[in-house]
């Protein structure tokens, strides 16, 4: 692990590692892989793990601020990922280069995962209207793919939930090509953990 740490030192050209996605789309999962097979996280550990996310959250609050022009934390990237929520990507400073690995997951499965996270919380699920939901998440996403697309400092790879779960070793393979071939599959492998694919939709579908 320190070997492999001591391959993600930061340097002038290297992009900034970024883990996005919808909400309930397997970002943590994601990052926990990444730690894993030697990516360090930069987390501020104030979201403590619960029953919604047992492995973790991974999130660094400061990120919540770059919509407000809070962005000199980036600096302190370099070698490390980060979790990014989709709609703060756009917000990402271009004097940067960023590799992003965008989490993909059945629509209808991250609506069943956030209905029972309010429930959890204690909030009235009733007031969640799931069609409303599904077409302002479709509308964001491909506003997000479109954004990414455009960014000639943007590098990106999508990831979907149920393929990692399904066949965790190619899907591993593909990620560590795309960050240059240095990380610890075996270990990343070990963190993929299908108990914890929950509200899994009958039939695949984009998402």
């Amino acid at each position: 692990m320190g070997f492999l740490k001591k391959l993600f030192q930061p340097t002038p050209k290297e992009p900034i590692i970024v883990v996005s996605g919808l909400p309930r789309s397997g970002t943590s999962m994601m990052m926990k892989m990444l730690e894993a097979g030697g990516v360090p996280p930069l987390t501020d550990k104030i979201r403590e793990a619960d029953k919604d996310n047992p492995k973790g959250y991974y999130e660094f609050e400061r990120v919540k601020q770059l919509d407000k022009g809070d962005t000199v934390w980036l600096a302190d990237t370099k070698g490390k990922v980060v979790k990014i929520i989709s709609a703060l990507l756009k917000h990402l400073p271009a004097d940067y280069q960023y590799r992003i690995i965008f989490m993909r997951r059945n629509m209808s499965e991250i609506l069943a995962s956030q209905r029972k996270m309010l429930v959890r919380r204690g909030e009235n699920a009733d007031d969640m209207d799931d069609a409303k939901m599904a077409a302002l998440f479709e509308k964001h996403l491909q506003g997000t793919i479109h954004w990414i697309d455009s960014q000639s400092n943007v590098s990106v790879l999508y990831v979907h939930y149920s393929d990692m779960l399904a066949d965790p070793v190619p899907q591993i393979k593909r990620v560590n090509a795309f960050l240059g071939s240095r990380l610890n599959e075996t270990a990343m492998a070990e963190v993929v953990d299908p108990a914890l694919y929950r509200n899994r939709a009958e039939e695949p579908s984009a998402g």
